[in-house]
């Protein structure tokens, strides 16, 4: 820079400095809130719940299906029954051999539908547990997904305390911007990138407080012969220098 700097103008560069940590400090807040890890977790579960979830509700949906074939069969075999019946005691029959094997036929559906039946009171003894496991999983991740909202609220809330608080430290920013020179702002912000948002500390005795490294006694010697209004920089950080 080719112009020295009063003192104020590096006092005033800190006081940016100072603003610029405490809207970054604000951001990182709001970045990890704890809200977001908590939020991030039960939606972990709900995900790993669904997933143990889906053999079993596999498990029900064949069952289901076998259960609706077996059904469907008893209800074509009944509709079987009803006409063989009819004929059976009907006017229609012209002879006893002709009864005798509707009565046969007759026999032989209604043990067929039994059977059936039989086949599906078992079909249903196997879906009831695994009923009972789904409803009580299902009931389980109403709870998780209630209580996911009311973290989204908790997040939301302090979100907006965040935000509110980063707008004021961000309108104060322009203020200070307006008190330092344009060439001392702009190597500000050319360094603050390259050292992890800190581009200007004082120098408190040996020490920069930017990395707060001690500087070599040479080093700060060196320091010392410069003008107040130099613009120095930290040796090790590569700080700005207020003395």
């Amino acid at each position: 820079m080719e112009e020295d700097l009063s003192v104020s103008d590096l006092d005033h560069l800190l006081d940016l400095q100072a603003n610029d940590t405490t809207a970054d400090q604000l951001r990182h807040r709001r970045a990890t809130l704890p809200e977001r890890a908590e939020i991030t977790r039960l939606e972990q579960s709900v995900a790993e719940r669904r997933r143990a979830l889906a053999e079993p509700a596999d498990q029900r949906a064949g069952l289901g299906r076998e259960q609706k074939r077996l059904e469907d069969e008893i209800a074509t075999i009944s509709t079987k029954i009803t006409s063989v019946d009819a004929q059976l005691y009907g006017s229609s029959l012209t002879s006893p051999k002709e009864a005798q094997a509707l009565q046969a036929d007759l026999e032989s559906l209604q043990r067929r539908r039994s059977a059936l039946e039989d086949e599906v009171l078992e079909v249903m003894e196997q879906i009831e547990p695994l009923d009972e496991i789904l409803a009580a999983e299902e009931a389980t991740l109403l709870e998780i997904g209630a209580e996911i909202e009311r973290v989204r609220v908790t997040l939301a809330e302090h979100e907006a305390e965040l935000d509110a608080e980063l707008a004021d430290v961000v309108a104060d920013r322009a203020g200070l911007v307006s008190r330092v020179p344009a060439d001392l702002v702009a190597e500000y912000e050319r360094l603050r990138p390259l050292h992890g948002g800190v581009a200007v500390a004082r120098l408190s005795g040996a020490t920069c407080m930017g990395c707060h490294i001690s500087l070599a006694a040479a080093e700060v010697d060196q320091l010392r012969r410069q003008p107040a209004d130099a613009i120095v920089h930290c040796p090790d950080c590569g700080c700005l220098l207020v003395r």
